[in-house]
């Protein structure tokens, strides 16, 4: 998908317009040092916008890299859907880098519009295709949204969108039944994370798209690398290379964050159960094996 100023004109105005009040984040102990989040998919029904504000407005941060497929612009070339509260999403971004964070936007194949911006700043956003985030222990990570490691997005579009599709039938499916699961007094349950885990070339590919992805970082010579793209936060070392996943924004609400001492840890928010986040797999050094 090429961009196209005439079709992403109202795109990008839908975006930006409509601020929110200039709100103080609240006084928070969790001053992060970095965040990185990708996979918001603003635009779709299955976008999770009010816990993402409840989880950026609790935790400010001095860097925020946002690792593309911030806004799903396959969705809305095909239906308009903006609610409220994904435009206070995007306020709330912007809001962000006027108090003096350093956001990144480093855009993915479902806003590869955005790549028609790359080196421009929106706002105090920087638009860049990767990025280099050196840790406060001084280790270098190569930031990329991952699509280019992906085999199917490069060499059969087509099928790509044709799972984008298929996607979010399963992610309708899922608000069905977690709507039933919660009148039963049941928790949230990911129909589409159960069958990746349940499917077998789901999994290789998986394995394949990090392993892929670690060599690129190791073959530039960096130390780890950061990216998103295939809905799965996970942290371990590949051969000597860090590799992190951040998840996303549409089942997991997965966010990967640097502590003032250069510690990596993957989090997810929980505002159902009064915890507003809790640590997954919280690892010395920020390496998983």
């Amino acid at each position: 998908m090429r961009f196209d100023p005439h079709t992403s004109g109202p795109m990008l105005r839908g975006l930006l317009g409509g601020a929110v009040p200039d709100e103080d984040d609240e006084p928070s102990a969790s001053r992060y040092r970095a965040i990185f989040i990708s996979d918001i998919h603003l635009g779709t029904a299955g976008c999770q916008a009010q816990a993402l504000l409840g989880f950026l407005k609790a935790y400010p941060s001095e860097h925020l890299y946002l690792v593309g497929d911030i806004v799903d612009g396959w969705q809305l070339r095909r239906r308009w859907f903006w609610p409220q509260a994904h435009n206070d999403v995007v306020q709330k971004l912007l809001r962000r880098a006027r108090k003096g964070c350093k956001v990144v936007f480093i855009p993915g194949n479902h806003d590869e519009f955005a790549r028609g911006f790359l080196g421009h700043e929106f706002g105090g956003i920087a638009v860049r295709n990767d990025a280099v985030h050196i840790t406060a222990d001084g280790r270098s990570l190569w930031v990329t949204h991952g699509d280019y490691f992906d085999g199917v997005i490069q060499c059969a579009k087509w099928l790509a969108f044709l799972g984008d599709n298929l996607y979010e039938f399963t992610l309708k499916l899922n608000r069905y039944l977690n709507g039933l699961r919660g009148r039963m007094g049941l928790p949230y349950w990911s129909l589409s994370a159960y069958l990746k885990h349940k499917v077998k070339s789901a999994l290789n590919y998986v394995t394949d798209f990090e392993v892929a992805v670690a060599q690129a970082a190791r073959a530039q010579g960096h130390d780890g690398v950061v990216c998103g793209h295939i809905h799965r936060a996970e942290m371990r070392d590949i051969h000597g290379t860090l590799s992190c996943n951040d998840g996303d924004w549409v089942e997991s609400r997965s966010a990967l964050v640097e502590h003032q001492d250069g510690r990596l840890e993957l989090v997810y928010w929980d505002e159902k159960r009064s915890v507003p986040i809790q640590s997954m797999a919280p690892v010395a050094q920020g390496v998983m094996a």
